[in-house]
């Protein structure tokens, strides 16, 4: 795959998911098998909103940077070579976002 550089389209927002290592309370560290898919992430590009029935564009509440928290089953994923190094991105809707931390 050659390196490509990804613009999210209208409400899409591109998010690199943040893996948390869960470990039980006795100390057993489970594999990416027995997890759910991450539920947070790292925006990474932001689309320029949705276009509303008036014409204008929808306001996007999250920007570059942001650590946001999305539903479970929200995002499509892709893969991706970004600077010479393949990484699974997740693109999901500005609506299934449903927080993101405060600065």
């Amino acid at each position: 795959m050659a390196d490509v550089k990804l613009i999210p389209l209208e409400d899409h927002v591109l998010v690199e998911p943040i893996e948390e290592e869960t470990v039980t309370k006795w100390g057993i560290v489970l594999p990416d098998t027995a997890k759910d898919k991450p539920q947070k992430g790292k925006v990474i590009a932001v689309g320029k909103g949705k276009i509303l029935d008036n014409g204008q564009r929808a306001p996007m509440d999250v920007e570059v940077g942001d650590i946001v928290y999305f539903t479970k089953y929200a995002p499509d994923e892709l893969e991706v070579v970004i600077d010479g190094e393949r990484k699974k991105l997740l693109v999901i809707r500005h609506s299934s976002i449903l927080a993101k931390e405060s600065k």
